[in-house]
């Protein structure tokens, strides 16, 4: 109203369409993460099995939950496209878009108080098994950690929905930056059709990246993990005097290996995502560079959301073991099927807390880059 459109009210109806939408891919995510729904319980049954099979079933669970939220984005970009004259005037349309992102954000510090929450309790619960409480709290910290993975991964939800419409409102700042001629000529002046082998490779450039983005994050977890294993080992080596309780551990040497291998192991990731638009768009000018956006962004989305669901799907199916309230049928704590859905969990963690959020990033990245780079 303030800003003087005239089409105040569509806007509204498009800042509201992004709040539905956060609600819904919310929603979602509780159902595919939360053990007191069918799918995570699934996860825990195939425990029966062993590690294997509980691994097959938690992919099956995360490929399964990306349906729903890209339905969801897929409608609440038409509605907010076009709700607000997008059929007529293009940029009016990604305006609105653009505005609908905005929406989905308005929730941000419910967002972020929940997403915080999850490492929270996780971490009250470890400080409640070294300070060696009473059986009982460690019980209570567990059930407030399981709420906490849904509510973690609800947040990345809300995160990476938030990016796949904030990508559209970006693309087309980059638009913007190139545009010299009328929209309505603009796709046939650059050649921007699936028949221009430029704008192939560029979308196969795009799907690549977010898979290459993720598999070096993982890496990067692994060799962390590696090193910390080995000083955790060498400590017990040279103090035995820590698993009777008489020695104190060096925390500060694990906690340095932490931060320092994840700053150093980040540095890879961010040169790709910075320089990869650049030299695509220095190559195959500007068809190539919007298919790499248009391929990191569906490619990107969906794999995070599917990374994302299925880490926090393999830690509730283990906290749901560990609870005990079904130990007829799925187990208890320190079963054969506890066993596997530890493993499922220790391969779920890099899924849902590294390389799943990173891709967040990613998709941004790569679209403030390439409009920058125009502008340089």
């Amino acid at each position: 109203m303030y800003l003087g459109l005239p089409n105040v009210w569509q806007i509204w109806g498009a800042i509201i369409t992004g709040l539905v939408a956060g609600l819904i891919i919310g929603k979602s995510t509780e159902v595919f993460t939360s053990h007191d729904y069918s799918p995570t319980r699934a996860i825990a049954k195939q425990a029966q099995t062993g590690p294997a099979t509980v691994i097959i079933e938690g992919i099956a669970v995360g490929m399964e939950s990306t349906a729903i939220p890209v339905i969801t984005i897929a409608v609440a970009v038409a509605i907010s496209y076009y709700l607000p004259g997008g059929a007529s005037e293009p940029l009016m349309g990604l305006y609105g878009v653009g505005i609908a992102a905005v929406g989905m954000l308005a929730t941000l510090g419910i967002t972020l108080a929940t997403d915080a929450y999850g490492p929270i309790a996780d971490n009250a619960g470890g400080n409640a098994e070294m300070a060696k409480l009473d059986k009982s709290v460690r019980e209570r910290t567990d059930q407030l950690d399981a709420l906490g993975n849904t509510t973690a991964a609800t947040g990345k939800g809300f995160a990476i929905g938030s990016a796949a419409l904030t990508a559209l409102a970006l693309l087309a700042a980059y638009l913007e930056e190139i545009r010299y001629v009328s929209v309505s000529q603009f796709m046939s002046y650059y050649d921007v059709t699936l028949m221009n082998p430029k704008v192939l490779i560029g979308l196969f450039m795009g799907a690549a990246m977010a898979f290459y983005f993720c598999a070096l994050t993982m890496k990067a977890v692994g060799r962390s993990a590696g090193a910390m294993v080995e000083e955790v080992r060498r400590q017990f080596r040279e103090k035995p005097g820590i698993m009777r309780g008489e020695e104190k551990p060096d925390y500060a040497r694990c906690v340095e290996i932490s931060t320092v291998g994840a700053q150093r192991e980040m540095i890879l990731p961010s040169l790709i995502a910075l320089v990869v638009p650049v030299a695509v768009g220095l190559i195959f000018d500007v068809a190539g560079v919007l298919g790499l956006l248009a391929g990191g962004l569906t490619t990107g989305f969906v794999l995070a959301i599917m990374m994302a669901n299925a880490g926090g799907a393999w830690d509730n199916a283990k906290k749901f073991i560990e609870e005990g309230k079904h130990k007829d049928e799925y187990g208890e704590k320190g079963s054969e099927q506890h066993k596997a859905t530890i493993v499922g969990d220790t391969v779920g963690d890099p899924f849902k807390d590294t390389s799943g959020p990173s891709l967040n990033i990613l998709i941004k990245l790569m679209s403030m880059v390439s409009s920058c780079s125009l502008v340089s």
